[in-house]
């Protein structure tokens, strides 16, 4: 038996325990994992030091570098997050559905766990904890495989994790790092379809593509986040400028960050040369097409691969269109279904745009930034799905649970011939 077949075994005879777990008991075991990363911080950050030396020597920068980097206040910020996921409702054994069927049988809908549940993810050490918490949170098992340029952060992480469960009683194996981190290892991981239930892929495009090719299990993924600022005619300018700059320049590294601003022509030549001069003090490189470099000094023109493009820097495509439908047209033909913004006070053409556009996470008059579980209320977000199966959007507990049937009667049977006299 292969060692990662042996460590998925471990975790799946362990999720019952967990499982089992009541809501009181999940909320103390998340209250002590928040505890022990804040006491093992200087530990965490003397690994993730190595990490980034070793990710620097390698030639690693821009938004790689920055996920892969912890300070006192992201460490800080990841005890919050599991603070945040253990006062969540427990959503385990929720009943959604209740109803009395006319053969008196009363048929309910209930929540409960998945069971295992396999991360695959990269320079983002964060996710070893926001996953940890959220399964737990929703009575799952996890298997943990981050990537190699984050080996030394995720085992601090991670052993800080275990102490808590020890301390509560539980095997460390509920929450299972892989060490060995070679590709043969992760495909075969991915193929244990008599062992993990669900699969998520969390990192880049090349990452997630992999895993959905190699995967058979069922896998929640998202591709890349083009994500569409559209500024309606009717837009209040200053609003949709602070829009923009929070959108593109506040952390252009991550998925939620703006790639494309759709201005309306008739508000163009007002609001793209203020635009233009936020975006440029900023740093922040402007591709337009030919009416936007018109009215945005230092622009350059436009491609079609840009419009498509996850740039996860400070670069930005822009297009200037005739109307709500030519912005509507663009989102479906370049977008990745993640997240789009209108800035408008008109309530028709807000309403108009968030029934055309079938993105998991639709925006008006607010940040694209705003696409986060934690800031949509589900606490530590464990994953983003642009996949319309039983999740969609930002993913928190809740996603990581299923819906039964639970089924009471009276002895009722399907044929009344079946029945013994």
């Amino acid at each position: 038996m292969s060692n990662i077949r042996s460590l998925a075994l471990a975790c799946r005879d362990a999720a019952p325990l967990l499982a089992a777990l009541d809501s009181v008991s999940k909320h103390l075991l998340l209250q002590g994992m928040a505890v022990q990363l804040e006491k093992h911080c200087d530990a965490i950050l003397a690994a993730n030091a190595k990490d980034m030396a070793q990710a620097a020597a390698k030639g690693v920068q821009g938004a790689m570098l920055d996920r892969l980097r912890l300070d006192q206040a992201r460490v800080a910020g990841i005890a919050k997050a599991l603070r945040e996921v253990a006062e969540l409702p427990d959503p385990v054994g929720v009943r959604t559905r209740r109803e009395t069927r006319p053969n008196g049988l009363q048929v309910e809908r209930v929540r409960i766990p998945l069971g295992v549940v396999a991360m695959i993810y990269e320079a983002r050490p964060n996710v070893t904890a926001d996953a940890a918490a959220l399964c737990l949170k929703a009575g799952n098992a996890v298997i943990l495989r981050g990537g190699s340029e984050a080996i030394h952060s995720n085992t601090a992480i991670a052993a800080a994790l275990h102490e808590a469960l020890r301390a509560h009683g539980l095997p460390e194996a509920v929450v299972t790092l892989v060490e060995d981190l070679r590709r043969e290892t992760m495909v075969e991981l991915l193929q244990l379809a008599d062992i993990v239930d669900l699969a998520i892929p969390r990192g880049g495009e090349g990452l997630i593509r992999f895993v959905a090719e190699h995967a058979r299990v069922p896998v929640i993924k998202h591709y890349k986040g083009v994500c569409h600022l559209y500024v309606d005619r009717a837009a209040d300018p200053a609003l949709a400028l602070d829009l923009l700059v929070d959108g593109k320049t506040s952390r252009p590294g991550v998925c939620n960050a703006l790639e494309t601003l759709l201005v309306h022509v008739d508000i163009a030549a007002d609001f793209l040369p203020r635009a233009a001069a936020a975006l440029a003090a900023r740093g922040v490189e402007v591709r337009g097409d030919a009416r936007a470099c018109e009215l945005m000094p230092g622009a350059r023109p436009v491609t079609d691969d840009d419009y498509a493009a996850e740039f996860l820097d400070l670069i930005l495509a822009v297009r200037v269109v005739d109307s709500l439908d030519d912005a509507i047209d663009h989102i479906r033909r370049y977008g990745s279904d993640h997240t789009e913004v209108i800035a408008t006070r008109d309530e028709a053409a807000a309403r108009r745009f968030v029934h055309s556009i079938r993105s998991a996470v639709v925006m008006v008059n607010a940040s694209s930034r705003f696409s986060d579980g934690g800031e949509l209320g589900l606490g530590a977000e464990i994953g983003i799905s642009t996949t319309r199966l039983h999740a969609y959007g930002p993913m928190g507990a809740e996603s990581l649970t299923v819906e039964r049937f639970v089924v009471r009667g009276e002895g009722q049977v399907r044929h009344s011939e079946s029945r013994t006299p």
